[in-house]
């Protein structure tokens, strides 16, 4: 009798240790608009890196062709969370729409508007561009945000090009290749791959670091965050504080780790066959990582210049800018690790 005791309680405790971590695991669908490129790898090794979990929330990664389809999912209620970037909440809040980012990734966009090599022959410049057909991950998104912005920068109508969606990663670089599009908003490792392939490969407009990204905005310019509706982070504070902890987490991870050693952690259908480039491109991309996860409000202000100077709808929408980001969350994470 005496040693049967000990066995229902430690079954006891077992069950209630595992109702528990059942009850602290909440589930969350994570909406992310092309998991190869290296613009989302903070959210993509989190997950590799079990950071997620060990702060309480089983995430499930949902895949989409663009940020546009990723923010669809969300706005249609099939996902929770958008892995994207923070320009989609500006340019919803001139039309109503309450989204905001609570932690964010990237402290520049990493967009390059590369000429397919198949057509360098004709077009030098942006002005070559007019009625050209130009790539973007999908219309409506940031890419697509980005290329009209900078048509209109350089004089050049953006009603005047063809946008074609053609993704971020292997079928972008098929179009390109194929010269089935004449030029393409790219980002790593995508931009890095076809540089291997063609050493005179030309670039227009490149944002992939600090540099190039005050160049072309003034200031720097967020990109990737963890973004949603701010009636479902006020609901889910549990949830959105796991996920938030989980990022700033992977972020110190990654600026205390080599290109390589972050590579060997990412799935291998991500990392591509050729390794080698893929470690070239990371080492590029990681000054583009945030080290804080905070949304900086100089950065929240070029987005909304940059959009309010290509879309008349933003321009005269009065959009109350600290409404769309919140730094409670990433300010949280910082006390408790």
């Amino acid at each position: 009798m005496p040693t049967i005791i000990p066995r229902i309680a430690a079954t006891l405790a077992a069950l209630l240790l595992s109702s528990g971590l059942a009850l602290a695991q909440a589930k969350v669908t994570l909406a992310i608009g092309g998991a190869s490129c290296l613009c989302y790898l903070p959210t993509m090794l989190a997950k590799q890196l079990g950071e997620f979990e060990k702060a309480g929330v089983n995430v499930e990664v949902v895949e989409f062709k663009g940020g546009s389809d990723a923010l669809k999912a969300v706005m249609g209620g099939s996902a929770d969370v958008v892995s994207g970037y923070f320009d989609h909440c500006v340019n919803l809040a001139a039309k109503g729409q309450h989204l905001q980012s609570f932690v964010v990734y990237d402290r520049f966009p990493g967009f390059a508007l590369v000429v397919s090599p198949k057509h360098a022959a004709e077009i030098k410049s942006i002005k070559d561009l007019k009625d050209k057909k130009i790539g973007v991950s999908a219309p409506g998104s940031s890419t697509d945000f980005f290329l009209k912005y900078t048509l209109s920068k350089n004089g050049v109508d953006p009603n005047s090009v063809g946008v074609i969606g053609v993704g971020l990663g292997a079928t972008a670089i098929a179009a390109m290749e194929q010269g089935t599009i004449d030029a393409a908003i790219m980002l790593d490792p995508a931009v890095t791959v076809l540089q291997g392939k063609d050493k005179d490969l030309k670039i227009l407009s490149d944002t992939r670091s600090q540099k190039d990204t005050l160049a072309v905005f003034g200031g720097e310019y967020p990109g990737g965050a963890l973004y949603t509706k701010a009636d479902w982070i006020a609901a889910h504070e549990k949830e959105v504080q796991g996920m938030t902890n989980a990022i700033i987490a992977t972020l110190k991870w990654i600026h205390s780790h080599t290109a390589e050693e972050i590579a060997d952690k990412m799935p291998p259908a991500l990392v591509g066959k050729d390794k080698a480039l893929y470690v070239a491109a990371l080492k590029n991309t990681l000054p583009m990582y945030s080290q804080t996860g905070r949304m900086d409000p100089k950065g929240a202000a070029a987005v909304l210049a940059v959009f309010a100077q290509s879309s008349p709808d933003v321009a005269k929408a009065n959009i109350d800018l600290s409404k769309t980001y919140t730094n409670k969350y990433v300010d949280a994470a910082g006390k408790g690790m």
